[in-house]
């Protein structure tokens, strides 16, 4: 994607319960916390005998950091997700935006809005990946619940590889009202079930869309299956029928880039 994709976000005030300090754990998420800007209390690193830290130590001093080399034991009985690779970031825990907030990033980019919607992820390595793959789709952003579903945690943060700093979260207390909201402003909503009545290869995700994805265990709850526009499948050609939500999201936001893109070249 070309650089006028890259946006930084006006992040509305966390609310008291969200102003909590998380830990970053791991080269990618720490070094892409620390090119975001973001302020970062303390950095936790283990002897470096390698030099693979030294641009994170030199990024996270010139930020303000307190830089702080432990044990790599310390670092094990502080993890949350048990892969540090010997860096650990303390910071404040990561600021959602609003559905609005995302839309006005499509409109910054003249783009029309390709937006991912979770309907109840409960798996933070799951939220993780699918919020990589938005962001390398060049999607504005993406829609998680605060009911029955997992937020912006260390494990999620990390198995975004960084991505969780370059694209915007919403997360909304009504799943169906924020689907309400994005079909108000022209969205149109495509969820993902095996039920499908047509391929994701039939769909038109070149104008402005939504894509929802069910959650691990039972796919779309019905009142989102029902606020949907379009419901589209994955075609299945092996044994196993079903992807994993993060491969079944990857799989959606590319067939949209492929239209995209053949937009752009026959525009």
């Amino acid at each position: 994607m070309s650089q006028k994709n890259k946006k930084t976000y006006q992040k509305r005030p966390a609310r008291e319960e969200e102003r909590e300090t998380t830990l970053y754990e791991g080269r990618n998420a720490v070094m892409e916390l620390l090119r975001a800007g973001r302020t970062v209390d303390k950095l936790f690193v283990a002897p470096d005998q390698n030099g693979r830290m030294a641009d994170i130590i030199a990024l996270a001093k010139k930020s303000g950091a307190v830089v702080t080399q432990v044990d790599r034991r310390k670092l094990d009985a502080m993890s949350e997700t048990g892969v540090h690779q010997g860096v650990i970031a303390q910071a404040a825990a990561h600021e959602y935006v609003s559905i609005d907030d995302i839309l006005q990033v499509a409109r910054d980019r003249g783009e029309q809005p390709l937006i991912l919607v979770c309907d109840g992820l409960t798996d933070p390595h799951n939220l993780g990946a699918v919020i990589r793959s938005a962001e390398t789709a060049g999607a504005h952003g993406v829609v998680i619940p605060k009911r029955r579903s997992v937020g912006l945690t260390a494990t999620a943060a990390k198995a975004s590889a960084g991505a969780i700093e370059h694209i915007g979260v919403a997360r909304v207390t009504n799943l169906a009202a924020a689907i309400d909201e994005l079909k108000e402003n022209g969205v149109w909503v495509f969820g993902a079930d095996a039920g499908g009545d047509k391929q994701l290869y039939e769909a038109d995700f070149a104008g402005a869309a939504a894509i929802v994805i069910g959650s691990e265990g039972n796919g779309l709850s019905r009142i989102v299956h029902d606020k949907c526009d379009f419901i589209v499948s994955i075609p299945m050609k092996g044994k196993v029928n079903s992807l994993n939500a993060s491969a079944a999201a990857a799989v959606l936001l590319y067939e949209a880039v492929r239209q995209r893109l053949g937009e752009e070249r026959h525009g």
